[in-house]
């Protein structure tokens, strides 16, 4: 942290000692002959726009211009017969840049030297990652060996998780974190998630995916553990409308199972469901299912080949679900544990895990 926080300062120091200067980008792409072009591009949705190209002479490419505020931008070329592509943080100052088959790398301004940290961190772990995936491939491993490496994948693919969320905790202030939070917010807590919101600098008041984390978050602390469950009605399958107040609050313990007939962890998850409830639901709990479908007659047949014998209810609204925007549902399945009184006990939990807190919240 002390390093990254010297680093940022330094050439913060050297940038207002410069002047007002623009960006030049000059990078090299392993494999990749002269003539060949390099795109700068930025993404818009599922789409990718041209902002400028560059041609590789000498083994080498140039991209110069000015950007008053760091964006991410993406750099893409062929080398060879294979597309590499990487994102970095088109701002200005001069950015160095590699592109490799395995090991990208932009350096020399304030938010790629932090990200560049960040980057190197998770290629490492990904390199062990897919090592230790592709070593499960051998026929000759026993099941013992087979179930230590996939928890050994399990715990690498958690360390990237806790080294990507450090990267968010130490940038939040600037563009690195802002941008990593974007895209893990989904995997992070509300007691992650909160602290960090009134860091994020006024420049993002208006960006649309921090809008929405932050009223997320909001929702987070609304339906968070100890908090009294909110309210919403959707339809039957059979089109009768219902509330999860319905069920909720009646004096038996309640599992709001949020989930959806596409979703295939949902799917595999879903014999879990069905032996907790024909060994409780006759001592005082219950199961409402909450669809994220918005094909009716998919849903239909979900619940007849998964032998879902519990309550189930939809709006057909995809992920824009009422009930799962209420309760800040950004990825299924997601559990919610309800106690007989209507108070919230847990959430996401799955597997064995549901199993004890399910016991535990009948005695």
């Amino acid at each position: 942290m002390k390093k990254v926080t010297y680093v940022l300062a330094t050439a913060a120091f050297l940038a207002a000692c410069s002047g007002n200067q623009g960006y030049t980008v000059t990078g090299t792409v392993d494999g990749a002959a002269d003539g060949t072009m390099v795109y700068l591009q930025q993404q818009e949705g599922r789409q990718f726009i041209k902002l400028d190209s560059a041609v590789i002479q000498n083994g080498q490419f140039t991209l110069e211009g000015r950007q008053d505020t760091a964006k991410v931008c993406v750099l893409t070329c062929k080398a060879g017969e294979e597309a590499v592509g990487m994102d970095f943080f088109l701002e200005n100052g001069q950015i160095n840049v590699q592109l490799s088959a395995d090991a990208h790398s932009a350096t020399g301004t304030p938010n790629n030297d932090a990200y560049q940290t960040i980057r190197q961190q998770l290629n490492e772990l990904n390199k062990q990652a897919f090592a230790t995936y592709e070593s499960m491939g051998d026929s000759t491993l026993t099941d013992e060996q087979r179930e230590a490496k996939a928890k050994d994948l399990e715990a690498l693919e958690d360390k990237m998780t806790e080294a990507t969320k450090a990267g968010i905790n130490q940038n939040i202030t600037n563009a690195v974190g802002v941008y990593l939070l974007k895209r893990n917010y989904y995997n992070m807590s509300v007691e992650e998630l909160d602290p960090l919101m009134p860091q994020i600098s006024a420049a993002y008041a208006n960006d649309p995916a921090i809008i929405r984390i932050k009223e997320n978050v909001e929702k987070l602390k609304a339906t968070a553990v100890g908090k009294k469950f909110t309210d919403f009605e959707m339809q039957t399958p059979d089109g009768k409308t219902v509330k999860l107040s319905d069920y909720v609050g009646k004096g038996k313990v309640v599992l709001v199972d949020f989930w959806a007939s596409w979703c295939g962890p949902c799917r595999r998850e879903m014999p879990n469901l069905v032996e907790a409830y024909k060994k409780y639901r006759n001592k005082g709990f219950e199961i409402v299912g909450v669809s994220l479908d918005r094909d009716a007659e998919a849903w239909k047949d979900g619940i007849k080949k998964l032998d879902i014998t519990w309550p189930q209810m939809s709006d057909l609204k995809y992920w824009d679900c009422e009930g799962a925007k209420l309760y800040a549902v950004s990825s299924i399945p997601h559990t919610v544990l309800i106690d007989g009184e209507g108070v919230i006990l847990a959430r996401g939990l799955h597997g064995e895990e549901l199993q004890e807190q399910i016991a535990e919240a009948l005695k």
